[in-house]
């Protein structure tokens, strides 16, 4: 019997449109596989299906099922393309997980863990990952200016701690700089972080699993035009992608064996990428996204045409080892 494979996209936060482009793309890239595929809309006020016609459907929140008005259908699976809330921090994972449909991100818990950076970062480095400098602020903290400077340093970041895309991003040149940017940061999250800017090559690295084995795909290194990789950069052009990355053989294994080391030490599941930053030779992790983008401007998508991977197979293929491994 043909699989039934729902495509999640859309979600609460700033992140919704990239999400709904990642959730289409992929949906294409699924048309003509063996699975019959459905895109889902997941908005703030409504939950809806829509079939490769275009024609949408009511979903049912209860049991994620919908009906056509000839017959009902409950999903085999689920594809989560949701960046950011509710299909990044777990939410939605552990939603499937109560109705015990397969998804291809990680679990609930994992799901949470790696979207909030700082909890990440912090257990990243007990396993002796190197990571930046940093600081943690909660809104409602008093913030001590200059004793933030004193740990970090300038340049800094300011981050929200949980939300993707750069949304929420600022790069702190100055002293007078650093609470306009947290004033800005928190409108993302009441968390933040402050982190040291660290000075170097900058690459990014996806992972994922097929037939049992953890691969990686070719390594990006990312040259911004602007003063950081943010949104611009991510998605109006403003970057150089270069794939594969100018490494060298040392370079390449070391942050490989960081990048492989975290997904199966974390228990992750479907693509993700990590991101790092070569400062003074070492690689420095930055933060894994476990729903990486898949627009046409997304980095795993060139990664993955590198390698010589149509997006299709590359899809087709996580469907497989989700249907495989049932939560």
């Amino acid at each position: 019997m043909t699989k039934i494979i729902g495509v999640v996209s859309g979600g609460y936060t700033s992140e919704r449109n990239i999400s709904k482009n990642s959730g289409r793309v992929v949906f294409d890239a699924l048309k003509h596989s063996p699975y019959r595929c459905f895109h889902i809309d997941i908005a703030p006020k409504q939950w809806t299906v829509a079939d490769d016609n275009g024609t949408t459907y009511p979903l049912q929140r209860g049991d994620f099922s919908f009906s056509n008005g000839e017959e009902t259908f409950h999903f085999d699976g689920i594809i989560n393309m949701i960046h950011g809330a509710p299909g990044e921090n777990g939410q939605l994972a552990g939603y499937l997980e109560m109705l015990s449909i397969p998804h291809s991100s990680c679990d609930s818990a994992m799901a949470a863990l790696t979207f909030d950076k700082r909890n990440c970062l912090a257990v990243a480095s007990t396993w002796g990952i190197p990571t930046a400098k940093r600081v943690a602020v909660n809104k409602g903290d008093l913030v001590d200016q200059s004793n933030i400077i004193a740990q970090v340093g300038l340049p800094c970041f300011v981050k929200a701690n949980r939300a993707g895309s750069s949304f929420g991003v600022y790069k702190v040149n100055d002293a007078e700089e650093l609470l306009p940017a947290i004033e800005n940061a928190f409108k993302e999250d009441h968390q933040i972080l402050i982190e040291q800017a660290l000075i170097g090559k900058e690459v990014t690295i996806g992972v994922y699993q097929q037939h049992g084995k953890t691969s990686v795909l070719p390594i990006t290194e990312i040259i911004s035009e602007n003063d950081f990789f943010d949104y611009q950069a991510k998605y109006e052009g403003k970057s150089q992608e270069i794939t594969p990355a100018n490494l060298s053989p040392k370079e390449q294994e070391q942050v490989t064996r960081y990048a492989v080391f975290l997904y199966e030490q974390l228990g992750l599941k479907g693509i993700t990428r990590s991101e790092y930053i070569f400062h003074e030779g070492i690689p420095h992790l930055l933060e894994i996204n476990t729903i990486p983008g898949m627009t046409e401007a997304s980095i795993i998508p060139q990664q993955a045409a590198v390698a010589g991977i149509s997006l299709p197979q590359l899809m087709e293929g996580v469907v497989e080892t989700m249907l495989a491994k049932k939560t």
